[in-house]
């Protein structure tokens, strides 16, 4: 069985039934609570690169799954984000908080990083050994 973040496939994919015609999956927790409703997939090489540069901010509920990415950096960003590091089962392996512009921040092990706007992984109760998994789209 494929785990979470190979079976969340990048923007314009159409071999999962995971993500909608945006390439946005929603991500939730193994008790069935939300952990990221509107979740862009960056899985090739030039959406990685970009992440989430250019972008002002990130709403509530708006993410960006990145992968592989055992690191990031918030080279040139406008603002701060929490950094989720998640193995390739979807376990979270660490949790980084409030990532200011101009910081880089890696875990060892780490398949995926799940970003979201600063504050929302304290919000939505994400910690060390939970799994979030990908929830079909609505509507699909």
């Amino acid at each position: 069985m494929a785990s979470f973040v190979e079976r969340a496939e990048p923007a314009g994919s159409r071999r999962s039934g995971i993500v909608d015609g945006r390439g946005v999956v929603t991500l939730v927790r193994s008790d069935g609570t939300v952990a990221c409703e509107r979740c862009n997939v960056a899985a090739t090489m030039l959406p990685r690169m970009k992440g989430l540069l250019g972008r002002k901010s990130l709403s509530q509920g708006e993410g960006m799954l990145i992968r592989p990415a055992p690191s990031i950096h918030t080279f040139f960003m406008r603002f701060p984000i929490d950094v989720v590091f998640l193995s390739r089962q979807g376990e979270v392996l660490k949790v980084a908080e409030h990532v200011a512009p101009w910081r880089t921040r890696s875990c060892r092990h780490s398949y995926a990083v799940l970003e979201l706007a600063a504050g929302e992984a304290g919000r939505r109760g994400l910690a060390v050994g939970d799994r979030v998994d990908t929830a079909q789209p609505v509507g699909t």
